[in-house]
């Protein structure tokens, strides 16, 4: 198998796939790319229908034996099939349904919240040529013109919020990671809430046992390598467009 990894800087999708990769001990080549500045549609990253429509936004390509893949939590699960290291998915049938439905809950409303949010604190410079979705396209450009809706700003930063109660609440009975060992889940929650702190702290008041887990999954041996490959010295900082917001609210 020959299989290279296109990246961003360690924070969203590209920390979830970099650590899921290193946590599986998976042999793949790591190539960085400026995903803030638009570096995956130049033509140096193969392309597809399911990369260029990907629903993630700027997210880190997987390419197989010349094959491109993307999502986050789908890479993951790539390489928890394909990995010898420990699994990111329990066994059982349930504890694996709530995996990906928590997944899915980030994804679909904390992820674009993140992004949202981390873009206005640090937006694009110029838009990227090349980019084949309309809607991606149109985030880069609303973007690169300073274009932030102050009702999805204030959305955003409630879906933070209520992220941390979620997380607070299952942590509640004493576990060390959201649902079973250590895994996909708690990849996908942290890639997305680490850069939040700083820009949501109310979040995150009086909320310790979420603090405890940020600081867990952070020093994991997989996220603190991903993490010190970054070139920029504080990823958790550079972002993306990302999904686009829930139009339901």
């Amino acid at each position: 198998m020959s299989a290279t990894l296109y990246h961003g800087e360690p924070n969203g999708p590209s920390l979830t796939a970099l650590a899921a990769a290193l946590e599986k001990q998976v042999e793949v080549a790591l190539h960085r790319i400026d995903l803030a500045g638009g570096e995956r549609h130049s033509g140096r990253v193969p392309r597809a229908m399911e990369t260029d429509q990907s629903i993630e936004g700027e997210g880190p390509v997987l390419v197989v034996d010349g094959t491109p893949m993307a999502d986050s939590v789908f890479l993951a699960c790539y390489f928890d099939d394909v990995g010898p290291g420990p699994a990111l998915r329990p066994a059982d049938p349930y504890a694996r349904w709530q995996v990906m439905a928590w997944c899915r809950y980030v994804i679909e409303r904390i992820a674009p919240a993140a992004s949202y949010l981390g873009l206005q604190a640090r937006p694009p410079k110029s838009v990227p040529e090349g980019i084949a979705s309309v809607d991606l396209a149109e985030r880069w450009r609303a973007a690169a013109d300073g274009r932030f809706d102050e009702a999805k700003l204030a959305d955003s930063r409630s879906k933070i919020a209520q992220g941390t109660d979620k997380i607070e609440a299952q942590l509640a009975d004493g576990r060390d990671w959201l649902i079973g060992d250590f895994g996909i889940a708690d990849l996908e929650t942290y890639a997305w809430f680490a850069g939040m702190p700083a820009l949501v702290p109310d979040a995150f008041a009086g909320k310790p046992r979420t603090a405890a887990w940020l600081a867990r999954v952070k020093a994991r041996p997989s996220v603190a390598r991903a993490l010190s490959l970054s070139t920029d010295g504080a990823p958790e900082k550079i972002w993306a467009p990302g999904p686009e917001i829930n139009r339901w609210g």
